[in-house]
């Protein structure tokens, strides 16, 4: 593994670091915020997933985390959002191909090379960070914004076993139902649309829900709500009783201003379900 950077941050560190990805098969970068109680022994790890276009360093830069995390005690891992590079498959529109993962393993080319981001973020990069750094990995928590938030809430319920909670800034809610959605999973897993359930926060919450708190915050000047289909996520969540809360935040848009708003709310949320507090 390569340390790209590695800065002081809240008395902690907040690192970058690269390393060869035997399931993506490429290299791989990610961010990693260790607070200063590390210094002392393993530390309980929140998940960030970022959205379209993004890589580890949007969130990392913009949403905030740190401060509250160094407080509580947290590491936060911030992933890239897929593989790069010159052999990894593009798309010349911004939603899919490098920078839009959607957090699922491709079956169909020419994707299918590369796009393992579900085994990248379920197997992988957590089995790394364990043996690599003073984290305690059977005390996890996921978060995530939009296509990131999406992907928090689908791994959060493929993994049961996991994830203490799960939380989510204005997600993709609905996919299937979305042309934010139908044309990357059509793209990545082929057009039987049985195989897109697993990657549907919707039709998941609806099967299965989740034993775990959540907290989704949504932005009600949000300008992609109708891609969004939060009222589709909230619904499915109330007709299952899931425990956890849906929030529509007044005036607020799809940007990191509106999750640097909320971020700190998230991380009590997570620790608390993490024993931290």
């Amino acid at each position: 593994m390569e340390t790209v950077s590695e800065n002081r941050c809240f008395d902690g560190t907040q690192g970058v670091y690269r390393h060869a990805s035997r399931t993506c098969d490429c290299d791989m970068t990610f961010g990693l915020f260790l607070p200063p109680q590390a210094k002392e022994g393993d530390v309980p790890v929140l998940w960030y997933l970022s959205g379209l276009t993004c890589t580890h360093e949007n969130a990392m830069v913009k949403a905030g985390a740190q401060a509250v995390a160094a407080q509580v005690g947290m590491a936060v891992v911030f992933p890239d959002t897929s593989p790069r590079g010159d052999g990894v498959a593009d798309d010349a529109a911004y939603d899919l191909g490098q920078g839009a993962g959607f957090y699922v393993n491709a079956t169909q080319a020419p994707w299918s090379s590369h796009f393992r981001m579900w085994d990248y973020i379920g197997a992988e990069l957590p089995d790394l960070l364990g043996a690599r750094f003073p984290l305690d990995m059977k005390r996890q928590a996921i978060t995530g914004h939009s296509m990131g938030g999406h992907g928090a809430l689908t791994l959060a319920m493929g993994h049961r076993d996991r994830f203490a909670s799960v939380s989510a800034f204005a997600p993709i809610a609905h996919p299937s139902a979305s042309d934010w959605g139908r044309k990357q999973l059509g793209a990545y897993l082929g057009s039987d649309e049985a195989g897109w359930t697993p990657h549907d926060a919707t039709l998941q919450m609806r099967a299965v829900g989740l034993d775990v708190p959540v907290l989704v915050d949504q932005g009600s000047e949000d300008q992609f709500l109708d891609l969004l289909k939060p009222e589709a996520l909230a619904e499915a969540m109330a007709a299952r009783r899931q425990h956890g809360v849906f929030r529509m935040q007044k005036g607020y848009d799809h940007s990191y201003f509106f999750v640097s708003t909320f971020m700190a709310d998230h991380v009590v949320f997570h620790a608390e379900a993490l024993g931290l507090s």
